[in-house]
């Protein structure tokens, strides 16, 4: 079993930035993807970024050049950088490693507005 809790989630202005961070404890050996997602009020959920095991990265055409994923091995710890950040990235995101099977985190709220 792998558990994930996200935390950095929280109130922002447009143009600003936030990191948020997924912590994983329990058995993550057969994980080979990582990824966020988020899911705005009343939408699909929708892929954020990914990056697999070889740290190559994958990021949906709405926050490329804007938000950084990247992982931290020795502490199990996966990550999104969020720069200039606009009201359309309001949403719940959610963290999820895959492996034998998909885990997901909580979610956390980031909220842009003025």
């Amino acid at each position: 079993q792998v558990q994930l809790v996200e935390s950095g989630g929280g109130l922002v202005q447009p143009g600003g930035s936030l990191r948020l961070s997924c912590a994983a404890s329990g058995s993550i050996v057969s994980i080979n993807t990582m990824a966020w997602h988020r899911q705005a009020t009343g939408k699909q959920r929708e892929l954020v970024a990914r990056i697999f095991n070889g740290a190559s990265t994958v990021y949906s055409d709405s926050v490329k050049g804007r938000f950084t994923i990247s992982r931290d091995n020795a502490k199990n710890t996966l990550y999104l950088q969020m720069n200039s950040l606009k009201p359309d990235d309001t949403a719940v995101y959610y963290c999820t490693f895959v492996g034998l099977r998909q885990y997901w985190g909580q979610g956390t709220q980031v909220t842009v507005s003025s």
